[in-house]
């Protein structure tokens, strides 16, 4: 099982969904099944929201992080 940038993926990961270039969906990866990086597991938002999580449309919140990083988005700008 493996996330759109190619990590493997886990049953517990927090993750979010993108459609269309935006993230639609924002939680925790669970179910999923080994074999398969489609339409395969849920994710489970903090209030208990169950929504399916296809693999090949996931990235794990640690990828994100680093993504925002490399563009220099990772700090909040100084008050002014």
């Amino acid at each position: 099982m493996h996330y759109r940038n190619g990590r493997e993926a886990k049953n517990g990961d927090k993750i979010i969904r993108l459609a269309g270039g935006k993230i639609d969906a924002f939680g925790w990866l669970v179910d999923a099944v080994p074999g398969n990086d489609y339409c395969n597991g849920s994710i489970v938002d903090k209030r208990g929201v169950v929504d399916y999580a296809c693999l090949c449309d996931c990235l794990h919140v640690d990828d994100v992080a680093e993504l925002l990083a490399a563009q220099g988005l990772a700090k909040r700008p100084e008050g002014k």
